[in-house]
């Protein structure tokens, strides 16, 4: 798992005389506030910690459904704001250790480098990816919804034939070739034009390219950074944002140009 430099916008402000409430804006997400992640990691260190009533602000700016994790983040930095804003003095083990209730890849978000996860994906190991820094990352993501549940649903797990570690330490160019994301077959299947990004991506020259987690975003890498022109020749209906991030060289995020980037 690698940090990437798209972001949320959140706020979180006392309202003693208030109900806690959360305000959202930005990209639309599902209704249900009680189902909110950033709802459930107040009320997760609530009951740990007796906190007062607070209003909840959030921007969404990481597309729902695309697989980079914006959900789980967004739960991950809440637990932090709180514990900054009342000076709860919890130490990031704490933190990850109530990460890990409120969903399996959210104490990843709070270390913000490389990681190899295991378990469930609560088990985190520092990876070192200097090799990264030779290249430039273009990610995209279509401006289609994919259900974590459904794809997972749709993958048999079956034992590991290469040790992912291993994988990692080696050159970029040999990823293509050992680095599988299993949950691409189904959801390529369910959305086609998913594989057609992906495929799309290599015939331009990246190294590698595959779907980020249970998708929709596909990520290419390049030796050889392409052109903002030549994107958008290519995706003429995605709008490109140059996103800051410490692994890559360079990093570019497309979506659909209606998605607000700032």
């Amino acid at each position: 798992m690698i940090p990437f430099g798209v972001k949320d916008i959140l706020e979180v402000v006392p309202a003693s005389n208030q109900p806690t409430t959360l305000h959202v804006s930005g990209l639309q997400i599902p209704s249900n506030a009680k189902k909110n992640l950033c709802i459930q990691a107040y009320e997760l260190l609530r009951r740990e910690k007796n906190l007062p009533n607070v209003s909840i602000f959030l921007h969404k700016i990481i597309p729902p459904g695309s697989g980079l994790g914006g959900g789980s983040s967004d739960a991950s930095f809440t637990l932090m704001l709180l514990n900054n804003l009342f000076n709860l003095g919890m130490s990031v083990q704490q933190l990850a250790d109530l990460c890990k209730k409120l969903g399996s890849d959210c104490p990843f978000f709070l270390y913000d480098q490389p990681m190899l996860a295991t378990g469930r994906g609560e088990i985190l190991k520092p990876l070192q990816l200097p090799q990264l820094k030779k290249y430039t990352a273009v990610v995209i993501t279509p401006a289609i919804h994919v259900s974590t549940k459904t794809a997972y649903s749709m993958v048999k797990p079956k034992a590991a034939t290469k040790n992912l570690e291993e994988i990692a330490s080696r050159q970029v160019e040999t990823w293509q070739q050992d680095l599988v994301n299993d949950l691409e077959e189904p959801v390529f299947r369910l959305y086609p034009e998913i594989r057609q990004i992906k495929e799309q991506l290599l015939a331009s020259g990246a190294v590698c390219a595959s779907m980020s987690g249970s998708g929709s975003t596909i990520y290419g890498l390049f030796s050889k950074a392409p052109t903002e022109k030549y994107l958008q020749k290519l995706f003429p209906s995605f709008q490109i944002d140059e996103v800051k991030t410490d692994v890559f060289q360079k990093s570019l995020f497309l979506c659909p140009s209606q998605v607000p980037l700032h």
